[in-house]
């Protein structure tokens, strides 16, 4: 018998097998890669927002004009602004440098991503920069050319709600149709 374990001993230690975790030894550690997002000619090299992730982009802007209109109003103490300056809040929030989004792949098909859009996975690669901060500025003055100052002010004024609908969820807006996106799931609170 003790021959037999000292046997299976002397095996395990030479090949290794039954000596992870022995004397402190750390686990190994598992590899795991993560290709980019493949981009077609299109998504490259176009001035303009690929059809496929203009409601992804819709949101974005909505969410960026919206952050923007509110924290002008925190400073004049949440009242309306004067005409002037949600013209000025709007130019801002279309002219800023759109840097932290970009696009990945998520379960094979490819997604915008960055502030103001639901979280994905954990283990995915973002690409940025590139044309798409230039892409999401043209979106966005397109909108509020589109729509007017006033009437993004007033949707702004009545909900982040009602600015994504008229921006995205109209008749002709880039999510008409589509199921919107689900939020991710919230992680359950601790009740006492």
């Amino acid at each position: 018998m003790r021959a037999a374990l000292a046997a299976w001993l002397v095996l395990s230690l030479l090949g290794g097998t039954g000596a992870e975790g022995m004397c402190g030894d750390p686990p190994a550690a598992r590899s795991q890669s993560v290709a980019a997002p493949q981009l077609s000619p299109e998504e490259r090299l176009s001035p303009h927002m690929p059809e496929s992730l203009r409601c992804d982009a819709c949101h974005a802007i909505a969410f960026q004009i919206e952050e923007q209109l509110r924290k002008a109003e925190g400073k004049v103490g949440k009242k309306a602004l004067k005409e002037s300056d949600y013209l000025e809040v709007l130019e801002r929030s279309c002219s800023q440098d759109w840097e932290s989004y970009g696009v990945l792949e998520l379960d094979g098909e490819k997604r915008l991503s960055g502030p103001g859009l639901p979280r994905q996975q954990p283990l995915s690669v973002l690409v940025s920069g590139g044309p798409w901060p230039g892409r999401l500025s043209k979106l966005c003055h397109g909108y509020v050319g589109e729509q007017g100052e006033a009437r993004i002010y007033s949707a702004h004024r009545r909900g982040p709600a009602a600015l994504r609908q008229l921006l995205c969820h109209g008749d002709k807006g880039p999510c008409a149709g589509r199921k919107d996106r689900p939020d991710p799931p919230k992680a359950p609170q601790n009740e006492l």
